[in-house]
């Protein structure tokens, strides 16, 4: 009969598994289709929501559930959905949960129809219906029912299964959102919360600290060890918010020590020694002082740089830049460099963090720096990122690195892209700008680059040029005489533009190597030819070279100060005005010599009339503007100060600092970060940035931080009921055996000794074995007496009571042996037969 019944029920198993096999396929075959739930008309739903058959409910609550995924009507089922809140199939009640979560704001009055039902199921016995309800009851966001979720927290709280307390955990930002009335409660229940033992249940507690009370960090105190122990078993939401958690606790409640320590200075055994041993004389550093506890968050965080999790190793990362000193950062590079072997969207969120730790601390990248090369599959956001740590890296690299880079970035320079083009001429400019020594190489390489066809590059590279010879002008003028050389092979005007820029800038510097005439009277020739950009040039370049000639030629002294030789009196007025007109007849004799020097002293001005005159003419209205104002400013040759000051004066030195300079000061980790300065002056909503250091002696107490516990059981790793069996047991055994073996190692040398023993050495035995009596008698009633009275003390003291107790039985079954042997030992025992 066993079997039939075994056999019937295995193929009623059997049965009930190939009908959820055929409807999970029906299922998928109607969703490949389209026709999950069309097939079906809302009555039939219903009807299988009505249905006393679980399977045929789960039928129709996995209809509806896809039918409110596929963004179809599903409310009009809410009332009959209702009804199995009570159903005793869980996988019923987890569809009915999920519905009644999705659907609870739309229909209040009708959710609240289910909460004495999901009250009854928080005391269900199986802990996953517990949980369920628990969060279920909190997801229903309707603010009447808020002190009932309160107390729902409570009592999850204190429950025996870690997994409620996790479900009570996560529920208590929900209640806060709910009600913030209730944040008083709350808080107490993160506190119990937080202390718990089960690591899954400290992560989701620690979650909701940050979210309703994040500035109570006297709830911390007592929990910190115990977090940092824990840190290393929670899943991957509970470390990011831990170690959060305890950056932000660390800044607050430990400061920074320092302590001053002498250089290790090797001496010989005598003063005129160079070797020999060390001694601290040399001279004084300041080394920083770690405290233990913040050395135990170190080294949980460690652990955690091996984390599949990308966002616990940037939290990691974190934590050490801000607390640790760099020794600790450098154990943390490696892994964080290793997330560019991540997809695209891990790529940019790490390369926006490595920007930012290089610029901090570029020395720990050096040796990572292949990894930073572009790829031909790299989209612009990430070999953007990645040319600027290649920058920034660039003035810490060896020579053969540097090399390496420049040759890089001239590759990219050649390239099709234009946006690629640009920003790798710009990444050479930064490179020569950080670094100085390298800068004749980058410049070399730029001027290779004005030859080439391509307009962009030819313009970008004379751009990054002029920075650089703006840098040092009187180390770079054949620099600007050999760029005068490619003005008439070079079409791009923004580059002819730059050119004539710079001639006009930097050529007057030394008059007797001055080539800006000879410049301007070549391009004046084909100055209706030129683009307006080069225009404009061309007229600001003849004010400059004008400007020149008359600060190294200025005018008589009379023109200088006409102050001077105006008439003061009608006397001297009157005898100047004769002289003026006198003075075409003495001026009469000299008119071929004034013939003969004006062309010679005058070309320069002549020159500059000229092009005062093809501007006038121009069809541009801002080159006819800016003639007139130079006109204007340079009209009169005896005052200069004018336009020496705007036309002549030195420009600032060209910075062009790395694109993510105004990030620097942003905390990594964090969604600002990545926005950057389009996130506002305060950041995205929620972006914190970390406090500053507690000042020494502001700090709280560390005995805040010890445990309750008391340190016997801390010291002991907890043991099972099972393993206390097991213990037991095994040592019974091995005392058997031991008393075994006594008994049968006694018994063998009686019988050996008896052999050649005498009666008065038996008689001499008996006698000192009823004194050993008596002695263990006495022993035993001090053992007695020392019992009762360790009776009265603490319970700390079971342990030894317990080993005097097996002192007192080990001496029972001496005496017990004892015996045994003086029984045998007697007249007329068979061992005193041969006597």
């Amino acid at each position: 009969m066993e079997t039939i019944s075994r056999i019937s029920s295995m193929l009623e198993t059997a049965r009930e598994l190939t009908l959820e096999a055929a409807q999970s396929a029906a299922l998928t075959r109607g969703s490949n289709t389209g026709l999950t739930s069309r097939n079906h008309s809302a009555s039939q739903i219903k009807k299988l929501l009505e249905s006393r058959n679980d399977r045929e409910v789960l039928d129709g609550m996995r209809k509806v559930i896809s039918l409110m995924y596929s963004s179809e009507p599903s409310l009009p089922f809410f009332s009959t959905v209702v009804k199995n809140v009570a159903n005793t199939n869980l996988e019923v009640k987890k569809l009915v949960y999920i519905y009644l979560v999705h659907h609870a704001e739309t229909e209040p009055d009708l959710a609240l129809l289910s909460i004495n039902t999901i009250q009854k199921s928080l005391t269900d016995q199986n802990p996953q219906v517990r949980a369920m309800a628990l969060r279920t009851m909190s997801g229903i966001r309707v603010p009447v029912i808020s002190q009932i979720v309160s107390l729902a927290i409570k009592r999850g709280c204190g429950d025996m299964s870690p997994h409620v307390r996790k479900a009570a955990a996560l529920a208590i930002p929900k209640c806060y959102r709910l009600d913030p009335n209730t944040l008083p409660q709350l808080i107490g229940y993160v506190s119990t919360l937080l202390g718990d033992a089960q690591y899954f249940v400290a992560g989701p507690a620690v979650s909701a600290f940050l979210e309703i009370c994040p500035d109570r960090i006297d709830l911390i105190h007592k929990h910190y060890r115990s977090l940092v122990k824990k840190l290393v078993d929670m899943d991957e939401w509970g470390q990011l918010a831990t170690l959060r958690l305890l950056t932000f606790y660390a800044r607050k409640c430990f400061p920074r020590k320092t302590q001053k320590m002498k250089s290790a200075v090797s001496r010989g055994f005598y003063d005129d020694e160079q070797g020999g041993e060390t001694q601290g004389d040399g001279e004084e550093y300041e080394m920083p002082v770690i405290d233990p506890d913040l050395e135990l968050l170190f080294r949980s965080c460690r652990l955690l740089l091996q984390n599949r999790n990308s966002a616990v190793i940037v939290g990691v990362v974190r934590c050490f830049l801000y607390l640790a000193p760099p020794e600790y950062l450098d154990a943390a590079v490696g892994p964080l460099v290793a997330l560019l072997r991540s997809p695209q969207d891990i790529q940019h969120v790490a390369l926006f963090n490595i920007v930012v730790v290089s610029l901090k601390h570029p020395k720990l990248f050096t040796k990572y720096v292949s990894h930073f090369f572009v790829h031909a599959s790299d989209p612009p956001h990430i070999w953007r990122l990645k040319l600027e740590v290649l920058t920034i890296l660039f003035p810490h690299c060896g020579l053969h690195l540097k090399g390496v880079i420049i040759n890089e970035l001239e590759r990219f320079s050649k390239g099709a892209d234009e946006d690629l083009v640009r920003e790798s001429v710009r990444a050479l400019g930064r490179c020569a700008q950080n670094d100085p020594s390298t800068a004749k190489h980058c410049l070399v390489v730029l001027l290779r680059q004005i030859t080439s066809l391509d307009e962009t590059l030819v313009s970008e590279s004379l751009t990054v040029i002029r920075h650089l010879i703006q840098q040092d002008p009187t180390s770079h003028e054949r620099t600007v005489i050999q760029l005068v050389k490619h003005l008439g092979s070079s079409s791009s005007p923004e580059a002819r533009a730059t050119i004539i820029w710079l001639v006009g800038e930097f050529a007057g510097v030394d008059p007797k190597r001055n080539i800006a005439p000879d410049v301007l009277r070549i391009l004046v020739q084909k100055f209706a030819d030129e683009p307006e950009v080069v225009k404009q040039q061309i007229v600001l370049l003849g004010a400059k070279v004008y400007l020149h000639h008359l600060l190294r030629n200025p005018p008589k002294q009379h023109a200088e100060n006409p102050s001077e030789s105006e008439p003061k009196t009608n006397q001297d007025r009157n005898e100047w005005a004769d002289d003026a007109v006198k003075e075409p007849e003495l001026d009469e004799g000299n008119e071929e010599d004034q013939q003969k020097e004006e062309p010679q002293e005058d070309q320069i001005t002549l020159l500059w009339r000229y092009i005062l005159l093809l501007a006038r003419y121009d069809s541009s209205y801002d080159l006819r503007d800016r003639a007139r104002m130079l006109k204007a400013l340079l009209a009169n040759p005896s005052s200069t100060e004018l336009a020496n000051l705007i036309l002549l004066a030195p420009k600032p030195v060209p910075h062009a600092p790395s694109p993510s300079e105004t990030r620097k000061n942003l905390l990594i980790g964090s969604s600002t970060l990545i926005v950057g300065p389009d996130a506002g002056p305060f950041g995205l909503s929620g972006y914190h940035d970390l406090p500053d250091w507690v000042e020494l002696g502001q700090e709280p107490d560390p005995t805040l931080r010890e445990s309750e516990v008391k340190p016997e059981l801390t010291e002991r790793a907890p043991v099972t009921a099972g393993e206390k069996l097991d213990r037991a047991l095994m040592e019974h055994e091995s005392n058997v055996a031991a008393m075994n073996r006594q008994r049968n190692g006694h018994a063998r040398a009686g019988a050996s000794v008896a052999k050649s023993k005498t009666l008065d050495e038996w008689l001499e035995e008996e006698s000192e074995t009823e004194e050993e009596e008596t002695e263990s008698g006495e022993e035993v009633t001090d053992s007695d007496e020392e019992e009762t009275e360790e009776e009265t003390d603490d319970d700390d003291d079971e342990e030894e009571d317990e080993e005097d107790e097996e002192d007192e039985e080990s001496a029972s079954e001496d005496q017990e042996e004892a015996q045994q042997l003086l029984a045998h030992d007697k007249p007329g025992a068979p061992g005193l037969s041969g006597f």
